[in-house]
């Protein structure tokens, strides 16, 4: 049915035959094309992280997605349709309290288990919080970013290993890398933002994380089948190296919620 095969002939259904085929193929070459450009786009432009995280986002139970002023009890109920980048959130600026903790010092949180501090000099640090620290123990080792590789929020900000598996922790922050922390800071990076540029609207304020950190507790209870209990201290506080204390559990799994792996 083709030019050079035998038999073939230059009828009016050969030719209708024809244009279908090669116009169906022309849209897939066009297609694969145009999708492989896109993305060579997106790794030049540093968004393969952002495009990541928008799949782990909406991987993760809705119980995780809850916006931030449901913790508050600003909302009843409203899942983020954001990934938690409150920056591009047209309803968080008329619910957000004028004061910042931030402005007066304090850390600000971002729910995949990190903390971010501005220091005098402008710059952030970044380091674990208390229930990361405890659900994660000692690590065996951390691959840190080297200073001057940019972090993006909600991309990978490090690693951890331990039992022969690799946790990827987020990043709150957007930013450069200028300092890595020491085994004896309790900081893990050192970023410096861009001038002028929205850094932690983003992130949990004091009041939110309270709220937050409670749902953490009651969320590790449940994936650790009941293990938690004993594993809770009086007030709430989690116990030191959990992995540690109960070697059973399912840690790969129990991370991977807690890190916001999807």
């Amino acid at each position: 049915m083709f030019p050079g095969v035998y038999g073939f002939t230059w009828d009016a259904g050969n030719i209708i035959f024809l244009g279908i085929f090669f116009t169906v193929a022309l849209i897939i070459v066009s297609t694969v094309t145009l999708a492989a450009l896109r993305s060579m786009r997106d790794v030049r432009q540093g968004k393969q992280e952002s495009i990541q995280w928008k799949e782990d986002f909406h991987d993760l139970p809705v119980s995780l997605r809850v916006c931030r002023h449901e913790l508050t009890g600003e909302l009843k109920q409203r899942t983020c349709p954001n990934g938690f980048d409150c920056r591009v959130c047209t309803l968080h600026p008329t619910l957000v309290q004028a004061e910042s903790v931030q402005e007066n010092g304090g850390r600000l949180y971002h729910r995949g288990h990190t903390w971010v501090e501005r220091d005098a000099d402008g710059s952030y640090r970044i380091g674990l919080d208390e229930i990361g620290k405890k659900l994660f123990g000692t690590p065996e080792s951390i691959a840190l970013p080297a200073p001057g590789s940019r972090l993006r929020v909600n991309g990978k900000g490090w690693s951890m290993r331990r039992n022969g598996m690799d946790v990827r922790v987020l990043s709150p922050l957007d930013g450069i890398v200028v300092e890595q922390g020491t085994g004896d800071d309790d900081w893990v990076l050192k970023v410096k933002v861009e001038e002028g540029k929205d850094t932690t609207t983003q992130l949990l304020n004091g009041r939110e994380e309270e709220a937050w950190r409670m749902r953490e507790l009651e969320r590790l209870q449940l994936l650790l089948g009941g293990q938690a209990g004993p594993a809770l201290a009086d007030g709430g506080e989690l116990m030191d190296d959990l992995p540690k204390r109960y070697p059973a559990a399912d840690w790969d799994s129990v991370w991977g919620e807690v890190f916001l792996e999807g």
